[in-house]
C-alpha cells in the first residue's frame, strides 16, 4: 500500500500528515519551518522531525513515502524550494513537490474548484481561483511592510495601541503601564514598562511581534478588542479585492474560507471577517469551519505521487 506525506510549513509551527490512498492515518506538529523566518538549521529540525514523528505515528517509516507535497509562506520561491527539497531528500527517496501555502490551503478548501481563502497565521495573504482557473492574491507582502491582520501585526499594532492610549491618558507620559493589556504585553516580553516596551519593540534585529498575539487574543481589554476587530476588518478588505479581481461584478454566489492561527483562536477576528466579508461583497458564502491546509498537502501529495 502506498503512502503519502504531507507538510505545511509555516512561521510558528509545521504540521505534517501521513496518509494512504484514502485518509489521514497519522498527524504531527514540530516547531517552525519557515527558511526566511527562522534559518535553514532551525528548519531541518522541524521537518526532519515531523516527517520522523508522523511516520512512526502511522507506523512506516519515510522510505515507504511514495509522495511528498510540502506547502509554505516563500517556498513557491526556487531558491528556497530547492533548500526544503534537499533537506527533506535527506530522509525520502521518491520526489517532493514544494508550493506556496495558499496553494495547499486553496485545495483543502475547495478541491480544484473555486472559491477565495484568506490564511491568517504569522503572515496574511488573501488567494482564489475562479471557474476558468485563473488565480489571484492580495496582500502577503510581509511583516515590515504588509500581513495585515496577522499574529505578527496584530502584536505590534496591540502595543501602538496601549503606547497611544497612555500618551492620551497620562499627564506625566510616565511610560508605566495603565491597562491590563499593557501589563500583558510588558509581562510576556519580561519589561517593566511600557518604556521599556517600545524601546524592545524598535530594537534591531526586531523581535517577535507574534509571541503577543496569545495574550491579546485572551484579553478583555477594550484595546485588544479594537486591535482584534481591525485585523478582521482589514482581512475581509483583502479577501474582497480577491472577490472583484477573480469573480468581477457578476452575480452568483463566491464561496469564502478561513485558515490560520489566527483565525482558529480569535473568534472576535473571524466574527469581524465573517459580518465585513458579506457586508463588502454580498455574493460571499461563508465557510464556517476554520480550514486545515495540510489536508491540501496530502491530497496534492497524492495526485503528484500518481501523475510521476
Amino acid at each position: 500500500m502506498p503512502y503519502y506525506l504531507g507538510i505545511d510549513g509555516g512561521g510558528s509551527k509545521t504540521a505534517c500528515a501521513v496518509g494512504d490512498d484514502s485518509r489521514a492515518l497519522a498527524r504531527v506538529a514540530t516547531g517552525p519551518s519557515n527558511i526566511v523566518r527562522v534559518g535553514e538549521q532551525r528548519a531541518r529540525e522541524s521537518l526532519q522531525q515531523g516527517v520522523r514523528q508522523a511516520c512512526a505515528a502511522a507506523g512506516i517509516t519515510p522510505l515507504q513515502i511514495a509522495g511528498t507535497c510540502v506547502g509554505g509562506s516563500g517556498a513557491g520561491r526556487t531558491e528556497l524550494a530547492n533548500i526544503v527539497r534537499a533537506i527533506l531528500r535527506e530522509l525520502l527517496t521518491t520526489p517532493v513537490v514544494v508550493v506556496g501555502d495558499m496553494e495547499i490551503a486553496l485545495e483543502a478548501a475547495f478541491d480544484a474548484g473555486p472559491g477565495v481563502i484568506v490564511i491568517a497565521g504569522t503572515g496574511s495573504i488573501a488567494y482564489g481561483r475562479n471557474s476558468e482557473g485563473i488565480t489571484a492574491r492580495a496582500g502577503g507582502w510581509g511583516f515590515a511592510i504588509g500581513d495585515e491582520g496577522s499574529a505578527h501585526w496584530i502584536g505590534r499594532s496591540a502595543i501602538s495601541a496601549v503606547l497611544r492610549a497612555n500618551d492620551e491618558n497620562s499627564e506625566a507620559g510616565s511610560g508605566n503601564a495603565k491597562s491590563s493589556l499593557a501589563d500583558a504585553l510588558c509581562e510576556v516580553w519580561q519589561v517593566g514598562s511600557l518604556l521599556e516596551l517600545a524601546r524592545l519593540a524598535n530594537a534591531n534585529p526586531p523581535p517577535d511581534f507574534a509571541t503577543l498575539f496569545p495574550v491579546v487574543v485572551s484579553s478583555s481589554d477594550d484595546l485588544a478588542q479594537r486591535v482584534l476587530a481591525h485585523a478582521g476588518t482589514e482581512l475581509a478588505r483583502i479577501a474582497s479585492i480577491v472577490m472583484r479581481r477573480l469573480f468581477g461584478a457578476g452575480g452568483g454566489k463566491v464561496q469564502v474560507a478561513m485558515t490560520g492561527s489566527v483565525f482558529r483562536h480569535g473568534t472576535r477576528v473571524r466574527e469581524t471577517f465573517y459580518n465585513e466579508v458579506r457586508r463588502l461583497d454580498g455574493r460571499a458564502e461563508m465557510i464556517p469551519n476554520v480550514v486545515d491546509p495540510v489536508e491540501g498537502a496530502l491530497r496534492m501529495a497524492r495526485r503528484a505521487a500518481a501523475g510521476s
